[in-house]
């Protein structure tokens, strides 16, 4: 019997696949008091190491599926685990407290986390996730678990999941990933952001009823209207089928007009401009027959870094994207606050603008 339930579109399309189940495994920590604080250190200076080594691989990988801009999530996460405040105070908890490295991490990570997720601003609250991807990792290291891994999957599949963390995200192969329909999240999470970039059609915020599929399972996602459908009647199969096909011819009918005047039909000229978040995307935009860009969002020159970017570092990527554009107009929006990435960064902008 085919089942429907609903959540918030996040990326369009429709998609077709047997269900995929991302499920990650519940880690338990207690705490522990231990008579070696040093060897404990030790222990978890060993799981750092461990998980930058493992994260830069994993970034190779991504960039390759992603590209660069989305792979770089993984940057922000390597220069969390090389903040020395952020690893000096674990260590300084494992030592005083005489306590077990798993419960010390956790106690620091969560303590970041509240701070987030408290915030009014929604797109600091919804960074809270990068934390906990980074904590999860660093427990599954400690605890010798091993975390599931999107990258390994071999045929067309729809992910199911709790939620995605921005490094599942960044592992997606659009060759394979047809779509994917999580619990959590919203139409601005990072998730959200690299499905509508591979052009993965996806759901969000699917409250009840995910948790029924099971791995294997037929599955539709409609990111038009918000829809999952489990175990389709073969009618509902074949009508999807034919908007899969009407999508696609209707997809291939634009790109003929790509590069030609955006004039409407009483002759008056209208601006395509495009979104950017990257020098790097200026190629695309001529490619893709923008007349210019129309925003360009400089919060992202702030993600993944421990300090704020210099005068010269901000001078020559705004024209590098000018020189890319080959003349054709581009808008830079002043800083977005609330669009930073990392909690170091977010705090040494806020010492700036409040001192």
């Amino acid at each position: 019997m085919s089942t429907l339930l609903s959540g918030v579109a996040a990326s369009a399309g429709i998609a077709i696949a047997k269900a995929y189940r991302l499920d990650e495994p519940i880690l338990f920590v207690e705490r522990r008091t231990i008579e070696n604080s040093a060897a404990e250190i030790v222990r978890f200076q060993e799981m750092i190491h461990k998980s930058r080594a493992e994260l830069k691989m994993i970034r190779a990988k991504a960039e390759q599926h992603v590209g660069d801009d989305h792979a770089a999530i993984f940057d922000a996460h390597l220069l969390i685990l090389e903040d020395p405040e952020f690893l000096l105070s674990i260590q300084h908890k494992i030592q005083t407290e005489q306590i077990n490295a798993e419960f010390a991490m956790q106690e620091t990570v969560d303590m970041f986390m509240m701070m987030f997720e408290e915030n009014d601003n929604l797109l600091i609250r919804e960074r809270a996730i990068d934390l906990y991807d980074v904590k999860m990792r660093l427990l599954a290291h400690l605890l010798g678990v091993h975390l599931p891994n999107p990258s390994l999957i071999a045929e067309d599949v729809i992910i199911i999941a709790n939620d995605l963390k921005p490094s599942d995200t960044a592992r997606l192969n659009p060759l394979y990933v047809k779509g994917f329909a999580t619990e959590r999240g919203a139409s601005s999470s990072h998730s959200a952001i690299i499905a509508r970039s591979l052009n993965i059609p996806a759901i969000v915020g699917v409250k009840e009823g995910l948790a029924s599929i099971n791995h294997g399972d037929m599955v539709i996602i409609d990111g038009f209207r918000g829809q999952v459908h489990i175990n389709p009647t073969s009618e509902l199969m074949k009508r999807y089928e034919s908007e899969q096909i009407a999508e696609q011819a209707i997809t291939s009918k634009w790109d003929h007009f790509v590069h030609q005047p955006t004039v409407t039909k009483d002759g008056h000229q209208v601006t395509l401009a495009a979104n950017i978040v990257s020098e790097k995307e200026g190629s695309s935009v001529l490619f893709n027959g923008a007349e210019g860009v129309g925003l360009f969002r400089t919060e992202f020159l702030f993600m993944g870094r421990n300090e704020l970017p210099s005068e010269e570092k901000q001078f020559q990527t705004y024209k590098a994207i000018l020189v890319g554009m080959q003349g054709k107009p581009v808008v830079i929006r002043t800083l977005d606050v609330g669009g930073i990435k990392t909690f170091r960064t977010y705090i040494s902008l806020m010492k700036v603008i409040l001192f």
